[in-house]
C-alpha cells in the first residue's frame, strides 16, 4: 500500500522531471519540491487562518480578561484558554503542521530518491518494479534510457551524506543550511507570543527550539538529495508566506518585554 500510494507516484515524477530537465537529478529535486508545495497549498493556507486566529485570540478583551482574572492558577488558566480554543476554531498545533505534515513526505522521497538511484544489479530490479509500464506511444520518458540516474549535482553525490571538504576536513554544509532555513521558516512563520502561561505559544517555541536542529541530524545522516528537498522546501516555504504578507519578520529580532501593566 505504501509503495503503491506513496514511493512509485514518486518515483515516477522524479524520473519524468529528470527527463525533462536535461537528466539533471539535483535540479529534478528541486523542481519536485516546488510541486509538492503547489499539492500541499490548501494545508499552507489553512495553518495561516489558524495562526491569524491565534493572534486575533492574544489581542482579543476576552483573552485579557482571562489571563488577569485566572493569574495565580495555571491550571484553570490552560483549561479556560483551551475553551476559548474550541470557541473560536483554533487549533493550537495550526504553527507547527507545515513542518508536521512532511513527514510522510521526507519518507517517502527519501525511499524514492534512495530507489532512483539504483546502481546495482538487484537495486536497479527493484527500482523498475516502481516504474510504471505505459504503452511507448503514451510515455511520457523511456525510463530504459535514463538508468542509471546521474547522481552527482554540484559538489554532491546525492545518494551519500553531503560534506564540502575544505582543507582535509568535511563540512556538512546542506544540514548547516537545513537547521538555519527551518529555523527561519518556523520563526517567521510563528504568531506574536502571548503570556508565559500561553500554552499554544510553549508549544510552539518547543518545536522551533528542536525541530530545526532534528531536521539537521537527518540532513546529516541521510542521503544528501533528501537534504537538497529539506532546503529547497523552507527556502520556497518563506517566500510563499512573504509575498502573501504573512511573514512575521519582528520574529527575528529581540525584543525587551516590559512589566505587564495590570
Amino acid at each position: 500500500m505504501w509503495d503503491t500510494i506513496i514511493i512509485s507516484p514518486m518515483v515516477n515524477v522524479l524520473l519524468w522531471i529528470y527527463s525533462v530537465v536535461f537528466h539533471n537529478f539535483g535540479i529534478a529535486i528541486i523542481l519536485f519540491t516546488f510541486l509538492i508545495r503547489l499539492i500541499t497549498q490548501p494545508l499552507t493556507a489553512s495553518q495561516m487562518k489558524s495562526t491569524q486566529k491565534m493572534q486575533e485570540m492574544q489581542k482579543s478583551k476576552k483573552w485579557l480578561d482571562i489571563q488577569k482574572k485566572y493569574k495565580d492558577d495555571k491550571q484553570k488558566l490552560s483549561q479556560e484558554q483551551m475553551k476559548l480554543y474550541k470557541e473560536m476554531g483554533i487549533n493550537p498545533l495550526g504553527s507547527c503542521l507545515p513542518t508536521l505534515i512532511q513527514f510522510p513526505i521526507i519518507i517517502g522521497l527519501y525511499q524514492a530518491i534512495i530507489r532512483a538511484l539504483a546502481v546495482t544489479p538487484i537495486q536497479l530490479l527493484d527500482l523498475v518494479k516502481h516504474i510504471y509500464p505505459m504503452p511507448e506511444q503514451l510515455s511520457f520518458f523511456n525510463a530504459s534510457a535514463l538508468i542509471p540516474l546521474k547522481s552527482h549535482f554540484l559538489w554532491m553525490n546525492l545518494s551519500q551524506p553531503e560534506r564540502l571538504y575544505l582543507f582535509g576536513f568535511g563540512v556538512p554544509t546542506l544540514a548547516i543550511l537545513v537547521v538555519i532555513t527551518t529555523y527561519l521558516q518556523s520563526k517567521l512563520m510563528t504568531p506574536a507570543s502571548g503570556s508565559p502561561g500561553d500554552q499554544g505559544a510553549q508549544m510552539a517555541k518547543a518545536m522551533n527550539l528542536y525541530m530545526p536542529f532534528f531536521m539537521g541530524w537527518i540532513a546529516y545522516t541521510l542521503s544528501s538529495g533528501l537534504a537538497l528537498y529539506f532546503v529547497a522546501s523552507n527556502v520556497m516555504g518563506i517566500i510563499q508566506y512573504a509575498a502573501l504578507g504573512k511573514v512575521n519578520w519582528r520574529n527575528l529580532l529581540p525584543v525587551s518585554k516590559g512589566p505587564v501593566k495590570g
